[in-house]
């Protein structure tokens, strides 16, 4: 299950604005979702321990 999320991760971060069509000159879109993905790991992590 890590694996896929990792792989849904780096195709959205790297490829995101070409796959899905949205412009982002600021880039909030890949700050958000790699904040995202940070605060998954954490909550997973915490709730595994």
């Amino acid at each position: 299950m890590a694996g896929l999320a990792l792989a849904m991760f780096i195709g959205l971060f790297g490829f995101g604005h070409e796959l899905l069509g949205w412009s982002d000159p600021g880039g909030r879109i890949q700050l958000a979702l790699f904040m995202s993905f940070i605060f998954g790991i954490i909550s997973g992590y915490r709730t595994r321990s």
